[in-house]
């Protein structure tokens, strides 16, 4: 293969739910830099539009798309209306899921207090909100025998961390779906449908900023600090650290690579803490 295409993806469409968030719109703007036209999927337009601005300045193609990952009328909608915007979908980037408040323990809330609907919503979010998209944009690729699909996954899949028992138990769950997607797709579908997962370490987004920081003095809290002391490389990850990870599996670079979760933690897993 002629290592100056190795990493091509020009004239890709890209989905990326939860595009407008802190690793979404990274994602977005890394997709589009390569060459990809870009759908910026998200619940609200106003920040949706503000990536697909900030792409579009740098000379890139990208289109708002609001939609509720878990609403499914509104997600076969939006497949729609990108196709006839952008084209058919060949890359899938499954942004949305997170953490809420409600589904985590603590000192003011035990395991038997544990809110069932708070756990619920989270792992619908994850779980649900990854598979749905999978269903909608999958059914294209599948019919046109080439695509690729990529999940994001957790450290927390692999090594439950406290507090945080429906975010892991979610993130577990992705883990599994992607490793049986990639087999269903390839066997049934062809094996030029690629699913794959990236496994981020420690990363301060909307979602998990109440657990790292302190809002008062806007300083790590002891669990951050934790954190990065069982990180080797000694910080927490930057977006932009996921970039080229993510251009790896999207792109012909990773043609024989399906059902691989691929961690971009800094070293968190392979530390034992010893």
């Amino acid at each position: 293969m002629n290592p100056a295409t190795l990493f091509d993806i020009r004239g890709e469409v890209a989905v990326i739910t939860g595009g407008s968030g802190v690793l979404g719109s990274t994602f977005c703007r890394t997709l589009a830099a390569a060459g990809a036209f870009v759908a910026v999927m998200g619940r609200r337009r106003e920040p949706c539009e503000a990536v697909v601005e900030s792409i579009r300045a740098e000379g890139g193609e990208a289109l708002a798309v609001p939609c509720d990952v878990l609403d499914g009328e509104a997600l076969d909608a939006a497949a729609r209306h990108i196709e006839a915007t952008l084209g058919p979908v060949t890359i899938l980037v499954n942004g949305a899921g997170g953490n809420h408040p409600k589904a985590t323990i603590g000192p003011d809330r035990s395991l038997f207090e544990l809110d069932p609907a708070g756990f619920g919503a989270v792992f619908d979010l994850n779980v649900q909100g990854t598979l749905r998209p999978c269903q909608v944009f999958g059914r294209g690729m599948a019919a046109r025998g080439r695509g690729s699909i990529v999940n994001i996954t957790s450290m927390s899949a692999d090594r439950p961390l406290t507090r945080v028992a429906a975010y892991g138990a979610a993130k577990a769950a992705v883990v599994n779906l992607t490793r049986w997607l990639a087999v269903h797709m390839a066997q049934t579908y062809g094996p030029h449908i690629r699913v794959n997962a990236l496994a981020p370490g420690f990363f301060l987004t909307e979602q998990n900023r109440f657990l790292l920081t302190d809002p008062a003095t806007n300083t790590l809290t002891e669990r951050g600090r934790a954190i990065v002391s069982h990180t080797p490389m000694a910080r927490m990850g930057a977006p932009e650290d996921l970039s080229g990870a993510l251009l790896f599996l999207v792109s012909p670079a990773s043609t024989f690579v399906t059902g691989v979760v691929l961690p971009v933690d800094g070293g968190f897993s392979a530390q034992s803490g010893v």
